[in-house]
């Protein structure tokens, strides 16, 4: 189409405005290209997620005071750490509890305060009321809590098939050496074992030994500590005249060199520990976790005893996806090595799959919505006026998509919902623009005017009371943003999208229906009322 000279034309509107310096600049095709690619990359390398990530601050506070009673501990401890606790600004709930030998004090703050902050406020706290506790207390323990990375999104059960000829510590050390290659993965922050049993040496202790030797259990104790890492855990309850001692872990290579300890001496003779005791090489049978697998088979459901569940975790703001899908590539690199050992694994929780179908779900609704809008426009419209309207919408979804991507946000069902709540908004100027237009096109003296002037004009003539519109819709959503609690942090991402969405709907409508309308549309070439003096004149000569 020849361009013409739109500089004397008058307009009093942004709209207007955006119409005359967009209708003929060689560039405004370039935009619309640029903006729908910037939105596809944007969906593209978007982090997603299942739900919106919400930010949950608190900590806890531990401070050991051996020998205290939970009484003492409450009194001394937990009441006036307490009251220093509250001093803290955001702090929501305050939970103590008092035990023997040590004091507990839960905190938790309000629902959106900032995670890293809340923990120097509770360590500076702590620290600067240290001459509130106690003599003889300890150095408090401050363990803030995590929950950006304390729920997995990967969970895989490993168990040991029917023909393995395994122990259970043999499975654990297959599992533990598969965790250490998911360390390695980009954006995992981290990775537990669940049901796990380690090897170790247990001593089951004989009291009729020990009392003929006229030993005791400390004294066995401490001999054992040089082998040790850590000290020996102690079962209190007595089974058949035994105590057992349990957790001799890292200790030395065999049974009989742990049998072969000097205990004590007797009499000028020394006495071992293979005198008093029995010494197994077996697994931490003080450890009572344990986790069982049970899962569909056919009709029927199958049991697996004795697995061990490895749990990875992502960083905040990472892709779910793409570390899920990370994670089970890797995992497939041990297939060969698991299947010749006779470990089976099944991946009992994949979040990044969930979080892909749920967002391709929404995005193929999004998709099915808009083939609906553009079906209802061309029977109202028709085809050409429908063809431009549809347009305007992944055009916007691109700009909100983009301004999402700068912010941080992460794309999930709440953003997409956003999106889906306000797609009937988006086209609305876009529709009041090209019906005006198409109305001008139509007026009896469109034919003496220039097609751009018409559709300058008539963008500029519906500028006025659309910005009006827009933004009194817009001010309906801002309040959503001050909801608090759990339920404003879930629901944040659409007091946060759609005001951007409808911004743009603005944007696009002004600046790409006139471009698109000059290009597409013709205005008649000659008058109504010619028409209409024909017909007058055709009816004469017949009769």
């Amino acid at each position: 189409m020849e361009e013409k000279d739109v500089s004397d034309i008058k307009v009093t509107d942004y709209a207007g405005k955006l119409a005359k310096s967009f209708i003929y600049n060689p560039l405004t095709a370039i935009l619309a290209v640029f903006l729908l690619a910037i939105g596809y990359l944007s969906l593209v390398v978007m982090p997603r997620e299942e739900d919106p990530q919400i930010a949950i601050s608190g900590g806890t506070v531990i401070v050991p005071l051996p020998g205290a009673t939970p009484r003492e501990a409450d009194n001394i401890i937990v009441k006036p750490l307490e009251r220093k606790l509250r001093e803290i600004s955001g702090v929501e709930h305050i939970y103590g509890v008092a035990v023997d030998n040590a004091g507990i004090i839960n905190v938790m703050y309000k629902i959106g305060e900032n995670r890293e902050d809340s923990n120097l406020k509770l360590y500076d706290k702590v620290m600067q009321n240290m001459e509130l506790l106690p003599k003889g207390a300890m150095q408090p323990m401050i363990k803030p809590f995590d929950i950006d990375i304390d729920v997995p999104i990967v969970t895989v059960a490993f168990y040991l098939k029917d023909s393995s000829k395994l122990e259970n510590t043999d499975l654990f050390k297959k599992v533990r050496k598969v965790q250490q290659n998911f360390n390695e993965i980009e954006n995992v922050a981290k990775t537990t074992l669940k049901g796990e049993h380690k090897e170790q040496f247990n001593v089951k202790v004989d009291l009729y030994k020990l009392s003929g030797y006229h030993l005791s259990l400390g004294q066995i104790m401490n001999a054992l500590k040089s082998l040790a890492v850590n000290v020996p855990d102690v079962k209190n309850s007595v089974d058949n005249g035994t105590i057992m001692i349990f957790g001799i872990k890292n200790a030395i290579n065999s049974v009989e060199d742990v049998g072969n300890v000097i205990v004590a001496s007797y009499m000028n003779s020394p006495i071992y520990l293979k005198d008093v005791a029995t010494v197994e090489k077996s697994y931490d049978t003080q450890n009572y976790k344990s986790a069982e697998l049970i899962y569909r088979d056919g009709d029927k459901f199958s049991e697996k005893k004795d697995q061990i569940t490895l749990t990875v975790a992502k960083l905040k703001g990472t892709n779910a996806v793409n570390v899920a899908h990370s994670v089970v590539d890797k995992l497939s690199t041990f297939d060969e090595e698991l299947t010749q050992a006779g470990i089976g694994y099944m991946v009992t929780r994949n979040y990044g799959s969930r979080a892909d179908e749920a967002v391709n779900e929404l995005v193929h609704h999004l998709v099915i919505t808009i083939l609906i809008i553009a079906v209802v426009l061309v029977l109202a419209l028709g085809w050409r006026e429908s063809l431009i309207v549809t347009f305007t919408v992944p055009a916007i979804l691109a700009i909100t998509l983009f301004i999402a991507y700068l912010t941080g946000q992460t794309i999930n069902r709440i953003t997409l919902f956003a999106f889906l709540l306000s797609l009937g908004l988006l086209v609305d100027a876009a529709i009041i623009v090209i019906e005006n237009i198409h109305r001008h096109m139509h007026e009896p003296d469109a034919v003496e005017r220039e097609q751009s002037e018409i559709m300058i004009t008539a963008t500029d003539e519906i500028g006025a009371p659309t910005n009006i519109a827009t933004l009194a819709i817009i001010l309906t959503m801002v309040p959503m943003a001050f909801v608090g609690g759990m339920m404003g942090e879930f629901m944040k991402p659409i007091p946060y999208n759609v005001p951007v969405a409808l911004f743009a709907s603005l944007v696009v409508a002004y600046i790409f229906t006139p471009y698109m309308a000059n290009k597409m549309l013709k205005k008649p070439t000659k008058h109504h009322h010619e028409d209409d003096i024909h017909k007058e004149k055709l009816e004469d000569t017949k009769s």
